[in-house]
């Protein structure tokens, strides 16, 4: 079954350190093209993020953003630097003395002096592995979102393929009458210009004009187009996008070719018809996988 482009994911993983949140949204794109923003910390993980999204999603542009959204009651690890610490309060206090000020310092004031205190860095290895299953997690949800655009689709230009098989059926039916049609106007022009009619001659140019006007051939390739058109829609073992808009541009050339050939105008509104089905299933095809 096909599958659409457009999508969006999200999902949400609680660590010690906080929660991760994985963010992923696809539009059409000819090829797979992945945009990756990770926080600091998590940039080892990029190859194996890259790795995930190909491994679940074959074509479109998709944007990935990760965020790790820290506890507020987190508490502070930090240790002090004494001997920072104390060669501070010596120059404080030397600067007192210089300028004859004697206020009392504040340890505070102190503790906020770049250095004096040192938070550990919290290690964020720990959280890749999780990172990359909510990934994971993510990525089968987006999956999961474009197949489910991808069945409606598949709904619409299926029924789209069933309204041109009315159409190149109903072209079909009415060629006969056409031909007839034909004959009967040619012969009556033939009879107004002469006497008598040369009955060889009148079927000889009644065969020139059914070459011009036969258009079945043309209906067996719109009819063969369709069947191969719905069979790649059922495949599963590779993106059917790209072959589905090749086979639209054969639906086209094959209208075309119906419509110059017309011989009536019921012909050519048929002919006309069916272009603008094949527009309308284009539109769709260019976000199909």
């Amino acid at each position: 079954m096909i599958r659409s482009m457009t999508g969006f994911a999200r999902s949400e993983t609680d660590t010690p350190q906080g929660q991760l949140l994985w963010e992923l949204r696809s539009v059409n794109h000819r090829y797979l093209e992945a945009q990756l923003r990770l926080p600091e910390g998590f940039r080892a993980v990029e190859a194996d993020a890259r790795a995930l999204l190909a491994r679940g999603i074959r074509r479109g542009k998709v944007d990935a953003g990760l965020t790790l959204r820290t506890r507020a009651e987190r508490q502070l690890h930090a240790t002090l630097n004494p001997e920072l610490a104390r060669e501070l309060i010596g120059h404080a206090r030397t600067l007192a003395a210089a300028i004859g000020e004697s206020a009392p310092l504040d340890p505070v004031d102190i503790l906020r002096w770049p250095g004096v205190l040192q938070e550990q860095e919290t290690r964020l290895d720990a959280l890749h592995p999780l990172a990359l299953e909510g990934l994971e997690r993510a990525v089968a949800e987006l999956a999961a979102s474009r197949s489910r655009e991808g069945e409606r689709i598949h709904d619409m230009l299926e029924a789209r393929c069933a309204e041109i098989l009315v159409r190149v059926e109903a072209v079909r039916e009415r060629l006969p009458r056409v031909l007839q049609a034909i004959r009967e106007k040619l012969t009556e022009r033939v009879r107004s210009l002469v006497a008598t009619v040369d009955a060889d001659r009148l079927e000889q140019e009644l065969v020139l004009v059914a070459q011009k006007i036969d258009v079945a051939e043309e209906l067996d390739r719109l009819q063969g187009h369709v069947a191969e058109f719905r069979s790649a829609m059922r495949r599963t073992e590779e993106a059917a996008g790209r072959r589905l808009d090749f086979l639209l541009q054969e639906f086209n050339r094959e209208a075309n070719t119906l419509a110059s050939k017309s011989a009536d105008a019921e012909t050519t509104r048929q002919a006309v018809d069916i272009k603008v089905l094949i527009e309308q299933m284009r539109e769709q095809v260019q976000n199909v996988e």
